[in-house]
Order: structure tokens, then sequence, then C-alpha cells
């Protein structure tokens, strides 16, 4: 009897010591982290998030629970573990032992444009025996994205230490650049009648490289050499002789009576595929609208630069605009911006603005003489709307 009695006794302080002894430890050399594959994907694309988990302690963790929070528009394929409502909550558990790392990687896809981050992750453990939970909160908003790449660390939890490869902590949805008939016959147009009366005609004596061809090229410039070379239909690329800016206005109306937020959208995939149009063509592009930026809360603004990098600086915005804040007129804050002197640049607007405001902005505008587009998304299925004759002829309908 004394025997088992003794038994019990030590049994009972073996579960004690080792609860306290997981209690104690068990955060020790235990690297966490979690993250993005890459900084973007497109709209209706696939990405991967990553959950490292290294335990570089002997004590091994019967269980471990990672919880993280996202946005609901990131929309993971195994719903096991996890529950959507405004947000995205996940909680993936772990069996690991000492010395063990453990990497798993979870698809998603991008179901929306927009700018999200990892918003919470939480590490739940538990001792041999599940007797008791221990809990840590790392808070991972960030709202600077300058400062997204720090991860989650305490004094014993450090991503970096175990980061072969660089995961990270936000990921851009960029918008899917807008394509359709309307859209690459008013890019002919551009090229052809009004580039030509501005002299944005290419210098056949300025060669500056070889690019894929696309429906708006002119047949003639393709690089037959290439083209048999490469097996792809290529063309060449010359500098221009005048008129080396576009300038990309996109305006997102917010009367109640007009808005939705599908033209909203269109309008930010057209101006997207502009702005990527323009700067494949060798030109500076600006980008201004008044969206607000999720981050910097301020209406998009953005100067001219050519280039990719500079591409991906306007795709970040664009993804960054949040259509839930409330919009500001677009004439007001951008008149001066527009009416200042554009040095010949040529100017497009965005918009599916029919208000009065709006249309004698630009009818002004017009009197100036500056040559410009007026873009009008209209949804498929949709009933094109009666448009103001004043400036008829610089509208180009795209659905």
């Amino acid at each position: 009897m004394i025997t088992i009695i003794a038994l019990g006794l030590f049994g009972f302080l073996l579960l004690v010591a080792q609860q306290l002894v997981y209690q104690r430890l068990w955060l020790k050399n235990l690297n966490v982290d979690i993250g993005f594959s890459a900084d973007h994907i497109y709209e209706g694309e696939t990405g991967e998030l990553k959950e490292i988990i290294e335990n570089r302690k002997r004590l091994p963790l019967a269980m471990l629970k990672v919880k993280f929070i996202t946005h609901r528009h990131l929309v993971f394929g195994n719903a096991r573990g996890s529950r959507t409502t405004d947000n995205y909550y996940r909680n993936d558990v772990f069996c690991i032992g000492g010395g063990e790392r453990i990497i798993r990687t979870l698809k998603f896809q991008g179901s929306r444009r927009g700018y999200y981050t990892i918003k919470e992750l939480s590490l739940v453990g538990s001792d041999l025996f599940f007797m008791s939970q221990m809990n840590k909160d790392l808070p991972a908003e960030n709202k600077d994205p300058s400062h997204m790449e720090k991860g989650f660390s305490t004094e014993k939890i450090s991503a970096p230490s175990i980061n072969e490869e660089k995961l990270h902590r936000e990921i851009y949805v960029y918008p899917k650049p807008y394509d359709s008939k309307e859209l690459r016959r008013a890019l002919i147009y551009l090229n052809g009648d009004m580039v030509a009366k501005r002299h944005l005609l290419e210098d056949p004596f300025e060669y500056r490289g070889i690019r894929e061809y696309q429906p708006y090229d002119d047949m003639r410039s393709i690089n037959w050499k290439a083209t048999a070379k490469t097996g792809d239909f290529k063309v060449n690329q010359r500098h221009y002789t005048s008129l080396k800016n576009a300038r990309i206005f996109f305006d997102i109306h917010y009367d109640t009576r007009i808005y939705s937020e599908a033209v909203a959208e269109m309008t930010l995939r057209i101006t997207a595929a502009l702005c990527a149009y323009f700067l494949k063509q060798g030109m500076q592009v600006s980008c201004f609208g008044n969206g607000v930026d999720t981050v910097t809360r301020e209406p998009v603004a953005i100067l001219p630069k050519g280039g990719s990098r500079h591409l991906d600086h306007i795709y970040k915005s664009l993804a960054r605009v949040d259509l839930d804040q409330p919009g500001v007129s677009f004439p007001q804050r951008f008149e001066e911006t527009v009416f200042e002197a554009s040095g010949g640049a040529l100017n497009c607007f965005v918009s599916s603005n029919q208000g009065e405001e709006f249309v004698d902005f630009l009818t002004g505008y017009q009197r100036t003489g500056s040559p410009f587009v007026w873009f009008f998304p209209v949804p498929r299925g949709k009933e094109l709307p009666k448009l103001p004759p004043a400036v008829a002829r610089h509208i180009s309908v795209l659905y």
C-alpha cells in the first residue's frame, strides 16, 4: 500500500515538475516565422504563405498552435482550422520534436486588389500531458510598409535567424491591368492620329532595343531576325522625337447615386493598363487620383519617372487605394496639377463621373488646347449613360 502511495506521489511530482519545466522553457530557442513568399501577386493569381517553426532545444513540444489573422480577400484553399468573418482566422496545430524544423506552405488566391498584412501572430504551447497551456501573443501589424521586413520577434522568438528565404510580412495584390478591344482600339488611335499631331513619333535613327510584339504595334516594326531566332514576334523599340511624358488622372466618383465598387475597381485596372502601356513605350509617366492610400491617408500623387521599378511603385499605390475611405473632389484637389504647364504631355483621364463639377472641369481644360482622352468605364451589361456633348469627341468608352 505504501509502495502504491509512494509511486502515485512520485508520478504526481513528475507531472508537476514537467509542467513547471514546460512553463519555463517552452519558448526557449523556439524560432517562429510566418510570411508571404512574394511581395506581390495580381488579382486572381495564386500566392503562398509559409509557416516555419524550429525547435532548437531538446525538449519536444507535444502541441504547438500557431494562430494568425489576415484579410478575408486572401482566399485559402484548406479551410481546416480556420474561420472567416471580416478577417481570416487561421489556427494550425503542430507536434514538433527537439531539434526539429517544420515548414508548412499554404496556398491562397488574391481575390481582390489590395494591400494585406498578417495582423497578429499568437502561439499556444502545452506540456507533455496537456495539463496546462501557455500563450504568447506577438502583434504583427505595422502600417508603415518600410518596416514590415523586421518579422515577429521577442527576446526568445526570433524569426530572422531561421529564415533561409526572404519572407514578407505584407503582400500587395496588384490590380489586373485592363484589356479589351475598345482599349486596344483607343491605344492604336493614340499612336495614330492624336500622337502624330503632337509629334509622338518614333525616330527611325534612334534604336533602343527589342521587345515582345503587342496588338497595337505596327507590322512594319517587326524584327524578323529576332522573331525567327526566338519563335515569338519581336519588334524594334526606338526613341521618340518629342512628347516623352504621359499623365494619368483617375477619378473614383463617390456620388452615391452613380458610384459602384465594380466601376471603381474597373477605373483602377484601366489606370494600371495605361501606366504600363506608356512606360513600355519608353515614356515617363505620372499618376494622380482621388483614391485615398490606406497607408499614407492621402490621395495618390506619383511624380513622373520611367522604367519597370516605377511601374511597381504605381501598382503598389493603386493596390493601396482604400475604397472605404471617403473620397475627395477631384477638380478641387488636382486642378492646379492638371492645368499647370505639362510640357506637351499626353493627358489621360479615367472616370465614370458625369457630375457637373467634373464635366465643367474637363470642358475648361479642353479650352487650353492640350491633348487629352477621357476613358469612360462602363461594366458590361450596363446601359451606356448619356455623355456630355461638350467633351464627347475626347471620350473613349470602355466596357
